[in-house]
């Protein structure tokens, strides 16, 4: 039974009054289609966590009665007399839309089939392979608020596994999706604009990869280490994490041995030095010679790094140096071709997004400032839920260009369009 404690939320205050137990209320959550953890539940009542999926969200105020917002709220004792448990909705499930409740029965099943095993099985193990290869294949292509939800409680799930009594061959297994996890929390802390917490979620990661041993897992983490210390304005960091993987890389012979020394070459270029972007981007390019995929290639979306990318990245490295124009122009071209197509699996918003960026600076660097604008405009138009940290700082790189091309004020209505969309950022979108 519940324990008699003054409760911090009124989630905690209706699940006190219900005289059940934590493992109990999640049992009944199940019932109704839902997937929570034990754990999960329980930092949600105890008010250390306020993120929740739609699903989670629509399943809590059916068996309480009452919105989340409401039921996460800070307990007061006065109100108790107020705050009456509502039972469970029985019946059928009619949300107008067929897919979400085929969505729900999944849920339901892989909690069951999750929560019948004293240790994971093999089919167990394998649906938390799956959960977490969903995410990481959909995040270049999502809005972040659409999948945030879903990749909080994999990685909650995951490390609940881990908390708990698991057979040997399993731990290695559930360190590596840890590690993923992590890694894509911390894209997703970056994609927000809070660089602190992707270096947290990025060093969590980087000890499951540890735990793990797994090198290809280890130089992504780097790769995702100097990602954010290149966006974030620290390109000497982003140079010393790329360094860092290479080893990894090179014994992994994964795609990593291709984006950890593009992504050195870029923050070569923000720091104004050609010939060591130069020799990076040539050691990219030989990479490609020795790369084998491994298991976390497998993943896909996130977890891997294809030539798009690495047109984009060249081309966004070489935008940095005014001596490099033609061969900026060029990449940006190959790279805004290659992501013309949405249903290409290798397809980001934001990776397109970067390189009509790069395009417009290199036309801004040739005097053509309609061709500048004709780059720009598709950036300029992505809603506000795809405005994520890198591709709001891509379009600063465009008004920074302009404002040194001695021709800021035949540009100025396009600095106006840009510094209105900049400010309106993802982390301002209501979610």
């Amino acid at each position: 039974m519940a324990g008699r404690y003054t409760p911090k939320t009124v989630l905690a205050h209706l699940i006190q009054r219900r005289n059940q137990t934590y493992s109990e209320i999640v049992a009944e959550f199940v019932e109704l289609g839902g997937t929570i953890t034990e754990r999960h539940l329980r930092r949600l009542a105890s008010g250390e966590r306020a993120g929740t999926t739609p699903q989670t969200r629509r399943t809590l105020q059916r068996m309480f009665g009452k919105p989340v917002e409401e039921l996460l709220a800070p307990y007061v004792p006065e109100q108790a007399a107020q705050v009456v448990p509502a039972p469970a909705a029985s019946g059928r499930i009619t949300t107008g839309n067929e897919m979400e409740v085929l969505d729900m029965a999944a849920s339901r099943a892989r909690a069951f089939a999750l929560a019948a095993q004293s240790g994971l099985g093999s089919e167990a193990m394998e649906q938390v392979y799956d959960d977490v290869r969903h995410v990481a294949k959909a995040y270049p292509q999502r809005p972040l608020p659409e999948i945030l939800g879903q990749l909080v409680e994999t990685q909650d799930l995951v490390f609940a596994l881990l908390e708990s009594r698991q057979r040997p061959e399993h731990l290695r297994q559930l360190y590596f999706l840890g590690g993923v996890t992590g890694g894509l929390l911390a894209k997703a802390s970056h994609d927000l604009g809070n660089p602190h917490a992707a270096l947290t979620q990025a060093r969590t990661a980087f000890l499951c990869a540890d735990n793990a041993d797994h090198h290809g897992l280890r130089a992504w983490v780097r790769g995702l280490q100097s990602l954010v210390s290149y966006w974030a304005g620290n390109p000497h960091d982003s140079v010393r994490y790329a360094q860092l993987g290479a080893g990894y890389a090179e014994q992994a012979n994964s795609t990593t041995s291709v984006w950890l020394p593009v992504s050195e070459a870029r923050a070569w270029a923000a720091l104004g030095n050609p010939e060591a972007t130069r020799a990076a981007l040539e050691r990219a390019e030989q990479a490609w010679n020795t790369v084998r995929n491994d298991d976390l290639d497998d993943m896909g979306g996130l977890c891997t790094f294809g030539r798009n990318r690495q047109l984009y990245y060249a081309a966004d490295a070489l935008a940095w140096l005014p001596g490099e124009v033609e061969q900026a122009e060029r990449y940006s071209r190959q790279a805004v071709d290659a992501y013309t197509d949405p249903n290409h699996p290798e397809w980001a918003f934001g990776d397109a997004a970067g390189s009509q960026a790069a395009m417009a600076i290199t036309r801004i660097a040739s005097g053509e400032l309609d061709g500048a604008a004709d780059a720009i405009a598709p950036v300029l138009g992505l809603p506000a839920e795809r405005r994520i940290n890198g591709v709001v700082h891509s379009a600063r790189r465009v008004h920074q260009a302009l404002r040194q091309s001695g021709r800021a004020e035949d540009a100025r209505e396009l600095q106006e369009e840009i510094e209105m969309f900049t400010r309106t950022p993802m982390q301002s979108f209501p979610r």
